[in-house]
């Protein structure tokens, strides 16, 4: 009797990581606002990460987070940090890994209250005349057998709200 139970479970367990190899673990959300002022102003404001404590749903939720920063804001290689007692928010870092023109990419590294490594960029946009849009997104990836979990989570409905917000908020403050 102990075997065919531990035949089963053998047999769950096998079951399980095998559906796990075919779940794509990637997930993309994007959200985008059009904001009515210039494309340089915007994009001025947006590349300093400093400022995303004004308009960052995350920042907001903790305005007594303990920040540290890195290097010179606005460029390749600041990095801003980030320690909060609220678990909605917890401890990280940003960084900006490359700019354009019209493009921030960041890394974002969280530590806690889980651990994983994710990207996400802002694209600055010439909309029409005195407009700009915006693109926030957001790229990730749960790994392997946590993809299973993507069967039951829908990334769009958890971050683009907070991505759309966000957007929203920084809309208020530049117009």
């Amino acid at each position: 009797m102990l075997k065919k139970v531990a035949f089963v479970i053998v047999g769950i367990v096998a079951l399980f990581l095998i559906v796990c190899l075919f779940i794509d673990g990637e997930y993309h959300v994007k959200k985008t606002v059009v904001i009515n002022k210039p494309q340089g102003e915007v994009y001025d404001y947006v590349k300093q990460l400093k400022n995303q404590r004004e308009y960052s749903v995350w920042e907001l939720k903790d305005p007594n987070a303990n920040h540290t920063y890195t290097g010179t804001d606005g460029t390749v290689g600041f990095v801003s940090a980030w320690d909060s007692d609220n678990e909605d928010v917890g401890k990280g870092e940003q960084e900006i890994l490359a700019m354009t023109a019209t493009r921030i990419d960041y890394e974002l590294r969280f530590k806690e209250p889980f651990e994983a490594t994710d990207k996400a960029y802002m694209e600055i946009l010439p909309k029409g005349e005195g407009q700009t849009e915006v693109i926030w997104g957001f790229d990730g990836e749960m790994p392997y057998p946590s993809n299973f979990f993507m069967l039951f989570m829908d990334m769009e409905e958890m971050l683009g709200g907070d991505l759309q917000q966000g957007l929203d908020n920084l809309k208020s403050e530049l117009e």
